[in-house]
């Protein structure tokens, strides 16, 4: 899959940009704070509806605009599609997001500073990697994942008086079965993700790695290897004095996490920054093969900064791993000698070849 061309109005500090890129290694270069991250945010806004960035859509827009476009073309062999995103900002002042869908073969995978999060940061930034992974593979996966959420705010709603009475038990009874049901169902896609990761990435960072350390993630749960519902039930009942105790659910696929072990020892705790960086970026790298297969071609890669903190063998030899890939966006402040690389400069939201 690639990227034919984008065009933005009114985009950050992209007033108007029409760019055709290259459709293998794209280097976009240039100094700071003049949009080199920007212009990898809109085209993985325009692929997948959503910015890599913010869950705030009023930071996107260009100052004192009420409309931000993004038109672009995704092509897959002689297949041509047209995607069109917009933001428009509505009477009330909050910001509404508008669009088709992209065809489900239009894939990105997008790696920026804010990734450190997955190997350095709490638990709920390794469950939203290997959520926002498994809806890359499983079409049913982000849905379930909704519904679960649903459930959780609701039994959470019940045990807020915090108090146990006659009738808890009763009232909860519903909402633990579909707890239990829907909870399992997506812990066994967080496995299977894990699972088709983990030989990937065992490759990829030994690829990366100049030091030929090893790198493995596993899915920790309270649950074990347990993979029916009535384990999860079983657990609840267990937990409701505390639970009732809290206020909230204190059992289920909301408390898991990832292990990530450098030569199996923690990362967060004892990996270097330069080791966790690269890391981030080799479970980001890791996604392509099993993204590949699932969707029937390869993914966009949008990685933004992926070569800073990193040494000059490492650097050279995640280039050589990203020329691999099909079609390749790499921000940088200084362009690295790549045979075959397009080179752009970028200069106060314009974008001129280098």
């Amino acid at each position: 899959m690639q990227i034919g061309c984008a065009q933005l109005l009114e985009f950050r500090n992209y007033r108007t940009l029409s760019w055709r890129p290259a459709p293998r290694l794209n280097v976009v270069t240039g100094a700071n704070a003049q949009g080199k991250t920007n212009l990898l945010e809109a085209l993985g806004l325009l692929i997948t509806g959503r910015s890599f960035r913010t869950s705030r859509i009023a930071e996107i827009p260009h100052w004192g605009t009420e409309t931000t476009t993004l038109t672009g073309e995704v092509l897959r062999g002689e297949t041509r599609c047209t995607l069109r995103r917009a933001l428009t900002r509505l009477e009330d002042g909050t910001w509404q997001t508008s669009g088709e869908p992209a065809p489900e073969w239009a894939r990105a995978i997008a790696f920026g500073w804010q990734d450190l999060e997955i190997v350095n940061g709490g638990p709920s930034a390794r469950r939203n990697f290997i959520d926002g992974f498994a809806g890359r593979l499983y079409s049913n996966h982000i849905p379930t994942l909704l519904r679960f959420r649903q459930v959780l705010a609701r039994r959470n709603r019940l045990l807020q008086p915090r108090t146990h009475d006659a009738g808890l038990a009763e009232r909860l009874g519903p909402w633990n079965e579909q707890f239990a049901t829907v909870g399992m169902e997506l812990l066994g896609r967080r496995r299977k993700a894990v699972a088709a990761l983990q030989t990937e990435l065992a490759r990829v960072y030994a690829a990366l790695s100049a030091a030929r350390s090893k790198v493995e993630i596993r899915y920790r749960t309270a649950l074990g290897e347990a993979a029916e519902p009535a384990a999860l039930l079983a657990a609840l009942e267990r937990s409701q004095r505390e639970e009732t105790r809290r206020g909230q659910t204190v059992v289920g696929p909301h408390r898991d996490d990832l292990a990530i072990e450098i030569d199996g020892v923690d990362a967060r705790a004892f990996g270097s920054r330069g080791q966790q960086r690269l890391t981030a970026l080799a479970l980001r790298l890791a996604e392509m093969l099993p993204v590949s297969e699932a969707a029937g071609t390869a993914p966009v890669l949008l990685l933004d900064d992926a070569l800073s903190e990193l040494d000059p063998v490492v650097r050279e030899h995640v280039l050589r791993e990203i020329q691999s890939a099909e079609q390749v966006f790499l921000t940088t402040p200084d362009a690295p000698s790549v045979d075959g690389a397009a080179v752009f400069q970028v200069n106060g939201g314009s974008v001129t070849p280098a």
